[in-house]
């Protein structure tokens, strides 16, 4: 989604101040520079690296000599640059083996994709702190999202936050202070942030009408794996005025029942009235 680079700067600062307090430090910086290098574009130098993640840039060399030995990291001794290596693929690929809901996703997203000519996601929720598409499916029209799978956005922005916190239990604290944080094209205030909370729990679903990117309508259905935790969410994402001719209602329910289909399937219809 067009949000990801301007939400990245304070994300990346707070991941650099972070490394400082992690009672695993090499875990934390490896973590660290494995992120900064697959949001990166190109290929990346050490000082560049280092600075980025306000590390020493010796600790940074060592880390990142590890990394290219274990075939998580590329370093091409001709631009003394670095970037991913396909190591990082085996482990994203036995991940995704084992994601049910990658799998029963997809057909769902491409039917509501072509039905609708939104563009769908599969997203992975992991508490207050993000969401990560693991499935996509883009619509056929000229509105395209910059966003692919393994992307990252702050959990409480847009529809699905609003998921989140309606079918969750939550501070309204530390909602305050993670709601200040996110950036909107025309931000709502607080008290009308709940109200449309309170909206999505009595209805089921969320709906963004032009607040997280203007002229943009995003609807988000909660997936549950368990009775007790909110693990996933459907979310559609079109141009206002295109879904509202086209049956913006219709997208919602078509949304809603198939997040509660695949819950049923998740679950193994334990979530079944």
């Amino acid at each position: 989604m067009t949000r990801q680079t301007n939400q990245n700067a304070p994300r990346d600062q707070k991941l650099a101040n972070a490394l400082k307090e992690s009672k695993a430090p090499a875990i934390s910086r490896a973590a660290a520079i494995l992120r900064l290098l697959g949001k990166s574009d190109t290929p990346l130098g050490l000082q560049t690296i280092a600075r980025s993640l306000n590390l020493v840039p010796s600790t940074c060399l060592y880390v990142l000599r590890a990394l290219v030995d274990e075939e998580f990291v590329h370093f091409d001794p001709d631009t003394k640059r670095y970037s991913l290596e396909a190591g990082v693929l085996t482990l994203a690929r036995h991940w995704l083996r084992r994601n049910q809901f990658t799998d029963l996703s997809q057909p769902v997203l491409n039917s509501i994709s072509q039905e609708f000519d939104v563009t769908v996601l599969g997203v992975n929720i992991v508490g207050l702190e993000h969401i990560i598409i693991v499935a996509i499916s883009q619509a056929g029209n000229n509105f395209q999202i910059s966003a692919q799978v393994g992307s990252r956005f702050p959990a409480l922005i847009s529809a699905t936050g609003r998921c989140i916190v309606a079918f969750g239990d939550y501070p309204e604290d530390e909602l305050q202070e993670k709601f200040n944080s996110l950036r909107w094209d025309e931000p709502p205030t607080f008290d009308e942030w709940k109200a449309q909370i309170e909206n999505a729990r009595s209805d089921g679903f969320a709906i963004d009408d032009g607040n997280y990117i203007a002229g943009v309508t995003v609807v988000a259905a909660p997936v549950w794996k368990s009775r007790d935790k909110l693990s996933h969410a459907l979310v559609a994402i079109g141009i206002s005025s295109t879904l509202k001719r086209n049956g913006l209602p219709l997208l919602q329910q078509t949304l809603l029942k198939s997040a509660q289909t695949l819950s049923k399937q998740l679950s193994g219809d334990l979530l079944k009235d």
